[in-house]
Parts: C-alpha cells; sequence; structure tokens
C-alpha cells in the first residue's frame, strides 16, 4: 500500500511540476511532457495491473502528457502519437531490456510519437492554408474592370 501512495503522491508532483510547460506547443516540451507522462503512467500502471497494466498506462501517460503540453490545434494528433509511441516503446523495451528496458521505451516511444503527431498536425494545417489561398488568388478577376455583352 505504501508504494501505491508513493506512486500517486510521485505522479501529482511531476503533474504539478509540468504544468508551466502546458500549452506550450513545441515540440520538445511536447515529447519531453508526453515521455515523462508515459513513465510515470507505466510505473503506476505496473503497480495496479502487472504487464497490461503497464502497456495501457504506458499509452494513457503518453497520452496525457501530449495533451497537456500541445497547442489546441495540434491536440489530437500529438495526443494519439503519444499514446501509441508509448504503448509500442513499452511493448519494444519490455521485450528487449526487462523491466527497466520497458520504461525507456515508452518513454522514447511517447517522445518520437507526440512530437511526430505534432509535427504532421502542423504540417497538414499549413498545406491546407497554402491551397484555401491559391484558390482565393487563383480565380479570374478583372481588377475592376467590367465586361458587358
Amino acid at each position: 500500500m505504501k508504494k501505491i501512495t508513493a506512486v500517486i503522491i510521485s505522479t501529482l508532483l511531476s503533474t504539478a511540476a509540468l504544468s508551466p510547460l502546458s500549452h506550450a506547443g513545441n515540440s520538445t516540451d511536447i515529447a519531453l511532457t508526453s515521455a515523462l507522462g508515459s513513465v510515470v503512467g507505466t510505473t503506476v500502471g505496473r503497480h495496479m495491473g502487472g504487464g497490461s497494466g503497464a502497456l495501457i498506462g504506458s499509452a494513457v501517460g503518453g497520452g496525457a502528457g501530449a495533451a497537456l503540453a500541445s497547442d489546441r490545434r495540434n491536440r489530437t494528433s500529438s495526443t494519439i502519437g503519444g499514446a501509441v509511441g508509448g504503448a509500442t516503446g513499452y511493448s519494444v523495451g519490455n521485450s528487449m531490456g526487462g523491466r527497466n528496458g520497458g520504461l525507456v521505451g515508452s518513454a522514447v516511444g511517447a517522445a518520437g510519437g507526440s512530437a511526430l503527431g505534432n509535427r504532421l498536425a502542423n504540417d497538414k494545417r499549413a498545406e491546407r492554408e497554402r491551397n484555401y489561398d491559391y484558390a482565393r488568388h487563383s480565380r479570374h478577376h478583372h481588377h475592376g474592370h467590367r465586361y458587358y455583352y
């Protein structure tokens, strides 16, 4: 019971430490927050549900960390990337390096996944804006000339 209490307290402290980073929108901040969230989620999940709990915790923690640090426009993509990256990283790290490998893998996977999701959302929005501007400016305007037939 003392271990679970210690884990919950460390989770609350790490969340309080990350509050200045919230809504920063920077890829580095998103990656770091997602990595920390995934490690905390993995640890809490491992104490509560063993190996499968750690897998679920790594996904939830990575996604929550990415959502906390992401900009409103990129939040969904960063969250999905952090969750998928955290779970995948935990699985690969756990199979290659045991308990510590699972923690390292979840951190690296969540960081990479959330940064990739954030980047993809930014690129997609920029492409949409370019297409909108092109379509808006490519119409045939005659600049005030009126043609009557």
